[in-house]
């Protein structure tokens, strides 16, 4: 009789609530009772309120049960769990789950799915097959590929990803470099490492198809150091491709050469911006460079390169197994193809949801998210990370698109969503945003570095009720002065957080100041 096959997650997020343990248990009480069982480390699916999600291989297909903890083994084991068996924590069949069902997943179609460090279970799941296709193209196809997808950068700009790509192409020199972007900084965002994490492979075959699409020959992965439990699966995988022919000297065997290292940054939040990347990959200190020169002309080492995010990598290997159209039929407007959401915050059901652009706020938070953890009504949704909007509950029937958010003087960013509910202080929030940018700074242009720093000392005075009409004209016109002074996003977009929070939250900004609040206030 072949052994049972059962999928507890290694993903970080599993493990910081006990999968590591239930995994252990599984294995004692099936040794225990003498029953043949594999365990598989799969990635997490994404559900995060249901973790660790344990699933068992039946004829019926994987059942899902959740949230497992270690004392709940033995009695899953009584209900005969490892043949799909009734018990309290039985969820079902994992496909069948309404949030699994009302997704689109493309980028993390593999993801929960495979034993993350397995070519061959990789491979028997469509992997590479982006790459093969992509490799009996010309550079220029691929590019134009790429093009007609409508892909756009994932990391927080949206810039079409294939007019970049072509930059790179055309550009005539001898070297060219590849790098990812995977210094995933923003508050309420864990995609990149999901990813990582539950399939590497991916990132790893889309950067090899942006090799070959502009005649590079080596490649970065610049992954945040807060992130070790990826770095290591990271590092395994390259090492597995490697040997296996698929990247390295010769990729599957072509003319074309691909070499990757992952390199770990130092837990600075401003090298999520690509120059500041580019300067720490260098060995450098990590300050914004001035455009132009742009990356795409002079970059890495002052040579042509392809500067994307995790998740625009990740995309591009389905579009070239599947086509450029296919990609392209999701979503609406200019925002093509699909966008894993983050949730987080007061929020009941936490986790990714991978979703065709188009979709409300609403539907995410209210919906799929099940409302506020507290269960006091929602007050706003920060979208797009620590420099993002903060929006009303009655804003939330906007559609998540580039377009669709920025006429409402909001970004979409990485796709991560915060919610707050009704004991939120706004005041505090808008504050934060200018510590966060003082803290972060990389300090090379006045504006960001000197005017968050005002920032936080004149919301201190609006907060302590000092002058109020007075100093929020100065907040107005500071705010001003750094979205159109700042060198990089950083300065540019700190105003963002802090005016949505004072044009939509006028009445937190005209509070009579508690004892609390300015025991605070003073020792910050």
């Amino acid at each position: 009789m072949s052994a049972v096959r059962i999928f507890v997650p290694i993903d970080a997020a599993a493990l910081s609530v006990g999968a590591e343990a239930v995994a252990q248990a599984i294995s004692g009480e099936a040794a225990a009772r003498g029953l043949a069982v594999e365990i598989i480390r799969n990635g997490s699916r994404g559900l995060l309120w249901l973790e660790p999600l344990v699933e068992v291989e039946t004829a019926e297909g994987r059942i899902a049960y959740g949230p497992v903890a270690a004392k709940d083994v033995s009695s899953l084991f009584d209900a005969g769990f490892v043949s799909g068996g009734a018990h309290a924590l039985r969820l079902g069949k994992t496909e069948e789950l309404d949030w699994m069902k009302r997704q689109q997943r493309l980028t993390f179609e593999r993801v929960g799915v495979i034993d993350p460090l397995s070519i061959a279970d990789y491979r028997a799941h469509g992997g590479f097959k982006g790459l093969e296709k992509a490799l009996a193209l010309t550079g220029g196809e691929i590019v134009e590929a790429i093009k007609a997808s409508g892909l756009r950068g994932r990391g927080g700009a949206g810039f079409p990803t294939g007019i970049k790509w072509k930059t790179v192409h055309d550009a005539k020199a001898e070297q060219k470099y590849i790098v990812c972007n995977a210094d995933e900084g923003d508050s309420g965002t864990f995609a990149d490492r999901m990813l990582f994490e539950g399939d590497p492979y991916l990132t790893i075959e889309g950067m090899a198809i942006a090799a070959i699409a502009v005649g590079a020959t080596r490649g970065y992965i610049y992954l945040r150091s807060e992130y070790p439990h990826a770095y290591r699966t990271l590092q395994r995988a390259i090492v597995k491709a490697e040997a296996a022919g698929l990247i390295g000297a010769s990729v599957m065997g072509s003319n074309h050469a691909f070499h990757l290292e992952v390199r770990l940054g130092a837990g600075a939040y401003i090298c999520g911006e690509e120059t500041s990347l580019l300067e720490s990959l260098e060995g450098k200190r990590a300050i914004v460079r001035a455009k132009p020169p742009l990356p795409a002309l002079q970059g890495l080492f002052g040579k042509p390169t392809i500067v994307n995010n995790v998740l625009s990598f990740a995309a591009v290997p389905w579009i070239m197994d599947h086509g450029a159209q296919a990609y392209a039929d999701y979503g609406m407007g200019r925002s093509r193809g699909t966008l894993p959401i983050q949730l987080g915050g007061n929020v009941k059901r936490g986790g990714l949801f991978e979703l065709a652009f188009g979709i409300s706020l609403r539907e995410i938070v209210e919906d799929m998210g099940g409302g506020t953890l507290s269960g006091r009504p929602i007050r706003a949704v920060q979208v797009g990370g620590p420099l993002g909007a903060y929006l009303t509950a009655e804003q939330l029937d906007v559609q998540m698109d580039y377009e669709a958010l920025a006429t409402m003087r909001a970004m979409l960013g990485h796709g991560g969503i915060v919610v707050f509910d009704d004991t939120v202080d706004m005041a505090r929030q808008a504050r934060f945003a200018f510590a966060f940018c003082a803290k972060e700074s990389c300090g090379k242009c006045t504006p960001c570095r000197i005017g968050a720093t005002r920032g936080v000392e004149v919301m201190d005075r609006i907060i302590a009720g000092v002058e109020r009409p007075k100093n929020i004209a100065v907040l107005r016109d500071l705010s001003k002065l750094m979205t159109d002074a700042s060198l990089c996003a950083m300065g540019g977009l700190t105003p963002m957080p802090v005016l949505s929070a004072l044009n939509h939250f006028p009445e937190d900004f005209d509070r009579t100041p508690s004892p609390r609040q300015e025991i605070a206030l003073a020792a910050e």
